[in-house]
């Protein structure tokens, strides 16, 4: 690694978590950063991120790269995203309205987008200009330890992936996904049980 970047991303890991922690972010100490993630947090939501993840949004730092940078984004009062320890996020995009919860050790490949929200309302017209959905608690969306989400998923509002399960590439999850699983497909299908 050039030695230039690793002092850049260690001096700007230091201001983005700092910059975090003034918006209310929860962010252990030993949190990597790779290249710049964005955070919005409203105001009486949280986000939290445990020891020794990975936050990456530079397009070199990783195999497959990242068409963007993380984001994480609350979008109301009292939602939540809490991420464990030992994660990896690659160009991940987290919004929640209620709340995002996952594991540790989860792995989320590239430009994954796990969202708890439909952000517009489905059964009224003209959609532009309505409000958002409301928040319900089965929106929440949970991913659980050592699950590895595949590059490019969509994990939608109420999804509830298995501990230790596998989602393949580009798949659409929309329900639950029991754990020791390999699942992909949109909709997102088990494929065969794991060990």
């Amino acid at each position: 690694m050039n030695v230039r970047r690793a002092v850049r991303d260690t001096a700007l890991g230091f201001v983005w978590r700092n910059l975090a922690r003034m918006k209310g972010a929860e962010i252990d100490k030993s949190v990597r950063v790779l290249g710049r993630p964005i955070i919005e947090i409203a105001s009486g939501s949280r986000i939290e991120i445990g020891a020794r993840s990975v936050l990456i949004s530079r397009c070199d730092a990783t195999a497959l790269g990242v068409a963007r940078p993380v984001i994480l984004r609350t979008l109301s009062p009292g939602a939540s995203i809490v991420i464990g320890s030992d994660v990896g996020l690659s160009g991940t995009t987290i919004c929640a309205r209620c709340g995002v919860v996952i594991g540790d050790r989860v792995l989320l490949g590239a430009d994954v987008a796990v969202v708890d929200t439909d952000f517009h309302p489905i059964g009224s017209v003209p959609r532009r200009y309505a409000a958002p959905p409301e928040a319900l608690p089965n929106d929440t969306v949970v991913i659980g330890d050592d699950a590895f989400i595949g590059a490019r998923t969509l994990i939608l509002r109420g999804a509830r992936i298995g501990a230790g399960s596998v989602i393949g590439a580009g798949s659409v999850v929309t329900s639950t996904i029991p754990e020791a699983v390999v699942a992909a497909g949109s909709p997102c299908r088990i494929i065969r049980r794991l060990g």
